[in-house]
């Protein structure tokens, strides 16, 4: 057979190939940029450039099959029972894989050939964006696929789809280029689809994160066709459900993409999603990508959950509402009634502590619905789902039961009340009686019926279970028929069941009057092989009872499919609620055991923190047995007097101002998220963008210093913050000389007060902007009070009245345990700064030290006192009077007057 290779097979073209390899290299070649899990038995196997590829990834043995234009076939395979395992770490690094299995009999291939291959396709494509499968996924974590089209039209640059593949969950949005990088940065997709001309747009734009390059698949430009979109979008979400025209073509254009990427990847499994919600960067509290990472919310700088916001506040007992709780931490609201309406929901559980317990009680048995109802819409679920849905909604029939028995709740309670009512009790008892305790992963494994929902069923089970009593019944009948006490009923793969007799005893059975009854079948050595009518009638009957009561099963499994498929709208609601629930009750269980107070939340531009604490460092210090010191804060402001208050903090390193920033930020976004916050009173005006920048980062991916990514971010702030935002802001101007430094970090508070008028917290070492608060009505002066003693210097992390005069830097350089040496000289040379600065040191005194210092051992010269000869020399010149020659010879003149000047 002659083929036309694909790029990963070795050089040559219109070669020769056995018919494996030909199948091989058409289904490679209609699925590049794939791992091609090539199904071989009881293996996937892997050639060529895959297999090198996966044998250095997965640590297998790279071996080799047969030769190709001379060269040896690279191969390595995996077991398939041991599949998902390596199949799990190659979408965990990046890669994407193409399952590729046999769809036909061995026995039809047989039909047409002894050479023909079975039939084999691709029947999944795996990737990073498109996983439903509890192996693979994490379980309190949303697994978000997206794409972005890049269409002009108005003030929208862009547009976002994303969906959770495996909860079935949709969105879209419309974005200019400022929100690009911030809801990259909010959705942290696993996989992001882009034609290549939207990639240059991004790259050009310095848009696409460096992180997310790994994560990018760009997919062929009639992918995003908008037209093509409005027709894959009809097919993709059920009849009724969803108006595509509703959208704007660039969201049309992406979720177009999206949806056909999904539908590829299923292999005609279909696509179990949503109909798609369309976002608003309106509706949500603003955090850009820096300020994300400055505050750590849902994971540290260093990439890891344990130390976030989220993982310190996380208190669900189920994963779908700990994906919720993460969602809602992502994207606060701005919208001062609804965040009020969760807030209420939270407080009817803090004063009804008895229903939050049993709730959460009830909560923690409840299955991930979401999740195993996608695999069943994706007809890649099994009994476990089954069960598991079947308990997710005896769950929700038993918590709406509880709500039902209490008075006067909330609106929030009340919808996710009358929400779980309707749960099909019907459906939970069906599944309940249907299925074993004992269950195995696959439907077509057998096994998951429970005794006596089937009669037919059980019968079929009753001949394969007591297959045994009846072989050994009718050996017992046939010794005592032939007077053979050695025969034996035994059974192997070859022969199935069969009489054995010793040789000896062979012939006897061969007489009559036996052997009407048996049938010769193989002679051993030492042993002579029989059968009998009544031995091949019974085999007959097993063989068909095995098979038949897995055909029962499978119908079974088949109809209870379908009546919860048929509910599906239904029990994606009860999923919705169970999760929201889990959040409610999480979050009012927080509030008890951690102390959190109830915010007050309006639309006014009040910033009243009384007893503030930092949620997370509170956590670590109480688990270290040492108190937090909780502080106020202040920056409420008023449309009359010109916007919000800023606060500049000074203090020492160490005193605990970038702990006082972060909290305050915090404080903020968890009020507007719907919780109860740590302090001992909150009252907050809407915040519409929250920007944070605290500590100092490089980019070296974009050819950026620390100083310029400060710069960037500080830019960013002053251009974007409104008057109803936060801002905080700690050392602007520390990475360059002091005098640039001091002069940015001036003419940024000046535009927060002057231009922004937003509610703000700047934390700086320049003591010198302390005399803005003279200047400007908005701006405090506070510090973070210290003591000295014997010496040393105690944090007390307290926020106090007023300005601090020193930075007791060299203090805390003695803490880092820098060498005494160092921390000596630096004392000398501190000393004598300070004495020059303030005019006691005598001009000897400052130069036995100073001279020491190349810093200021190197002074410019100092200008010559008195008149400069040069000066006066052009003073008596009168150019006008001059004639060539005499200009010439003044030139010469001035020359020589500037060199004897030098010289002397």
């Amino acid at each position: 057979m002659d083929v036309s290779l694909p790029d990963s097979a070795p050089a040559g073209a219109a070669v020769q190939l056995t018919p494996m390899m030909a199948q091989y290299f058409e289904i490679k070649s209609a699925n590049p940029g794939y791992l091609l899990f090539y199904r071989m038995g009881d293996f996937y196997e892997l050639f060529f450039e895959d297999a090198e590829i996966a044998s250095a990834v997965l640590g297998i043995v790279l071996t080799k099959r047969g030769k190709h234009l001379g060269q040896d076939i690279q191969m390595c395979g995996v077991p398939i029972h041991a599949a998902n395992d390596y199949l799990n770490k190659l979408i965990k690094l990046g890669h994407r894989v193409a399952i590729c299995e046999q769809v036909e009999d061995p026995a039809e291939a047989k039909k047409r050939g002894s050479k023909s291959v079975v039939k084999r396709d691709v029947v999944r494509l795996v990737t990073p964006g498109t996983l439903t499968e509890d192996d693979h996924l994490e379980a309190r974590a949303a697994n978000y696929l997206a794409a972005i089209s890049s269409v002009r039209h108005g003030d929208t640059d862009f547009a976002l789809a994303w969906a959770d593949i495996s909860t079935g969950e949709t969105f879209t949005a419309d974005l200019t280029a400022e929100q690009v990088l911030d809801e990259l940065a909010r959705i942290d997709a696993a996989e992001l689809l882009m034609s290549a001309a939207t990639r240059d747009v991004l790259s050009e734009r310095q848009l696409l994160p460096p992180a997310f390059l790994a994560r990018t698949h760009v997919t062929p430009p009639e992918s995003f066709d908008s037209q093509a979109a409005a027709d894959t979008l009809r097919q993709g979400f059920p009849a009724g459900t969803f108006d595509p025209s509703a959208l704007s073509r660039a969201a049309r254009s992406a979720l177009g993409a999206l949806v056909g990427y999904v539908r590829d990847s299923q292999r005609g499994a279909g696509v179990a999603l949503r109909a798609p919600v369309i976002d608003s960067a309106g509706r949500h509290l603003a955090i850009d990508a820096a300020t994300r990472m400055s505050l750590e919310l849902t994971q540290t700088q260093r990439g890891q959950v344990t130390g976030s916001l989220r993982h310190s506040i996380d208190l669900t007992v189920t994963a779908p509402g700990s994906r919720l709780l993460a969602s809602r931490l992502a994207a606060p609201l701005a919208d001062a009634a609804a965040i009020n309406h969760r807030l209420d929901a939270v407080s009817f559980l803090t004063e009804d502590t008895l229903l939050a317990g049993r709730l959460r009680t009830e909560l923690k048995a409840v299955p991930d619905l979401a999740r195993a109802l996608t695999r069943l819409a994706l007809d890649r679920g099994g009994p476990r789902d089954l069960a598991a849905i079947g308990r997710a909604v005896g769950g929700a029939i038993s918590v709406s039961r509880l709500l039902a028995g209490a008075e006067a709740l909330p609106a929030v309670l009340e919808r996710l009340s009358a929400t779980l009512a309707a749960a099909p009790v019907g459906l939970a008892t069906d599944l309940a009686a249907a299925l074993d305790d004992e269950l195995p992963l696959l439907a077509r494994d057998g096994g998951f019926v429970r005794q006596g929902y089937d009669a037919k069923l059980d019968e079929e089970r009753a001949l394969g279970s007591e297959t045994r009593a009846v072989v050994a019944a009718l050996q017992a009948r046939l010794i005592a028929e032939t007077d053979v006490k050695a025969l034996k009923i035994r059974h192997n793969g070859v022969l199935g069941y069969f009489v054995e007799v010793p040789a000896g005893q062979g012939n006897k059975l061969l007489e009559e009057p036996h052997r009407q009854l048996f049938i010769h079948r193989q002679t051993m050595a030492n042993a002579i092989r029989f059968t009998t009518a009544e031995l091949a009638d019974l085999e007959g009957r097993i063989a068909r009872a095995h098979e038949a009561a897995l055909e029962i099963e499978r119908k079974v499994f088949a109809s209870l499919r379908y009546s919860v498929l048929e509910r599906t709208d239904l029990l994606r609601a009860l999923a919705d609620a169970l999760a929201e629930l889990d959040v409610t009750a999480a979050l009012a269980h927080l509030a008890l055991t951690r102390g959190y107070v109830r915010p007050e939340v309006d639309t006014s531009l009040a910033f009243h923190i009384e007893g503030g604490r930092h949620p997370v460092v509170e956590e670590r210090t109480m688990a270290e047995g040492r108190s937090f010191v909780a502080n106020d804060a202040e920056l409420s402001g008023s449309d009359e007097i010109g916007g919000g208050r800023l606060w500049l903090v000074t203090g020492p390193n160490m005193g605990g101002k970038s702990t006082f920033l972060r909290q305050n930020a915090l404080i903020a976004i968890l009020a507007q998220m719907g919780s109860f916050v740590p302090a001992t009173s909150a009252h907050i005006g809407v915040v519409d963008r929250v920007f944070s920048r605290v500590g100092a980062s490089d980019d070296i991916a974009h050819g950026r210093s620390t100083f310029m990514v400060e710069m960037v971010e500080t830019a960013a702030i002053l251009n974007r913050a409104t008057r109803r935002s936060l801002v905080v802001l700690d050392e602007i101007g520390r990475g360059t000389a002091t005098f640039d430094g001091l002069s940015i970090a001036w003419a940024a508070v000046e535009a927060l007060h002057n231009q922004t008028g937003c509610r703000a917290l700047f934390a700086t070492h320049f003591h010198e902007l302390t005399s803005l608060a003279k200047t400007l009505p908005r701006v405090s002066n506070v510090t973070m009070k210290v003591r000295e003693w014997e010496g040393e210097v105690v944090f007390l992390h307290e926020v106090v009245e007023g300005a601090a005069d020193r930075s007791y830097g060299i203090q805390v350089a003695r803490l880092a345990g820098l060498p005494e040496p160092v921390l000596v000289r630096a004392r000398q040379i501190l000393n004598t700064l300070e004495e020059r600065s303030s005019g006691t040191a005598s001009s000897g005194q400052r130069a036995s030290v100073l001279d020491d210092l190349p810093l200021f051992a190197h002074q410019p010269p100092a200008r010559p006192v008195g008149p400069d000869p040069v000066h006066q020399a052009l003073d008596g010149i009168r150019p006008d009077e001059l004639t060539p020659r005499q200009a010439i010879e003044a030139l010469y003149e001035l020359k020589k007057i500037r060199d004897d000047a030098r010289r002397s």
